[in-house]
């Protein structure tokens, strides 16, 4: 079932993206050759006007094929050159390439306004001024370290724990040192009590079980600050992305980036489906965040992504000519080629973690 959700989550999201690109090439009047879902051999495939839909084998992917995107003599100078990428103007160009972000970013606003509409666990803190609209209050673990004893030993976010404050659990798992502390917590309705045996340097000069609690109710808002509220935690989360993404690559030259938490396509579907078992609205916001991510991580200025072919027409917009189509062609080649070498990295890492653990 697990399998089963994140390829459709994953489905969903491509979609999306690349619906964006499709519908913008088609508004700039560049002709649209392909639009296929998943690589490889073709499922089913039907031609209607110059577009060929697909669906094809391996889902873990999608494109559109743009007439003249990759250009050549034909999408340059052809009979049909009048609609190719390549011969429009380039402000056309950034918005064809753009649109796939964009329709990602804006998908994640729509999933989260339903979220908020069918109710989310939110902070007192964090919504202050909705404390009148919340309801269901208790102590919830939000994050746990991976590899902790909390993890170890079962706990998963969302768990409810038992206990009067979040500053007693932390008294609590402190003063035990390594003598074990019990932990009472409510899932799906059934009480649950474990010993587990905190640790000293997740937390500074504490003992800990690297969970993070928080004091959450669950909030429903009407349409209007539904909308409001989730366009407030999409811009958030894109910023935190993009802040994040930044640290990681900068941390790779100074040696301080943590390699161990990223995570590919195995890891993920783990991940979506500890969140289906929570809630359709944990569903909801874990899938607008791999929806941010994907726009994200597709907006970098790395060749044959998104920001990379958006960084090529910027280049040709400074030096006022075409860059080459051999080099554009062969540099994206490349480029997708390291994309493809890092998932496998990526994604033989998390089999591996899967055995480790």
């Amino acid at each position: 079932m697990t399998v089963i959700i994140f390829i459709i989550v994953l489905a969903i999201l491509i979609f999306v993206h690349e619906l964006g690109h499709f519908l913008f090439a088609r508004w700039c009047g560049i002709r649209v050759d392909e639009f296929a879902l998943g690589f490889g051999p073709k499922i089913f495939s039907k031609k209607v006007g110059a577009t060929i839909y697909s669906l094809n084998l391996i889902p873990f992917g999608g494109y559109v094929k743009i007439f003249g995107e990759n250009p050549d003599e034909e999408s340059i100078s052809g009979p049909d050159s009048a609609r190719s990428f390549v011969n429009k103007s380039k402000l056309e160009q950034i918005a064809v390439l753009g649109a796939g972000v964009l329709f990602n970013f804006i998908f994640a606003w729509a999933i989260i306004t339903i979220a908020f509409l069918s109710g989310v666990l939110a902070s007192k803190d964090s919504y202050p001024q909705y404390t009148d609209r919340m309801e269901n209050s208790h102590i919830a673990i939000t994050f746990i370290n991976p590899s902790s004893p909390a993890e170890k030993a079962g706990l998963k976010p969302g768990d409810e724990l038992i206990a009067s404050s979040v500053e007693e659990i932390q008294n609590n798992i402190n003063a035990s040192k390594e003598n074990g502390v019990k932990i009472k917590y409510r899932r799906d309705g059934e009480e649950i009590e474990k010993s587990i045996i905190a640790e000293k340097g997740i937390v500074e000069d504490k003992y800990a079980i690297g969970i993070a609690m928080d004091n959450v109710s669950t909030l429903k808002l009407p349409i209007h600050l539904a909308i409001y509220e989730s366009a407030r935690f999409t811009i958030h989360i894109i910023s935190a992305t993009f802040v994040g993404i930044w640290d990681l690559i900068y941390g790779i030259f100074d040696g301080s980036s943590n390699m161990s938490a990223v995570t590919g396509p195995i890891g993920i579907a783990g991940l979506v489906g500890d969140a289906a078992k929570l809630g359709f609205t944990y569903l909801l916001m874990f899938t607008a965040i791999i929806s941010i991510n994907l726009g994200v991580l597709n907006f970098i200025p790395f060749p044959a992504l998104d920001g990379g072919r958006i960084f090529f027409v910027i280049i040709e917009s400074i030096i006022r000519r075409p860059i080459k189509p051999v080099i554009a062609n062969t540099v994206n080649a490349i480029g997708f080629g390291l994309l493809i070498l890092l998932m496998i990295v990526v994604t033989y890492k998390d089999i591996a973690k899967l055995f480790v653990d």
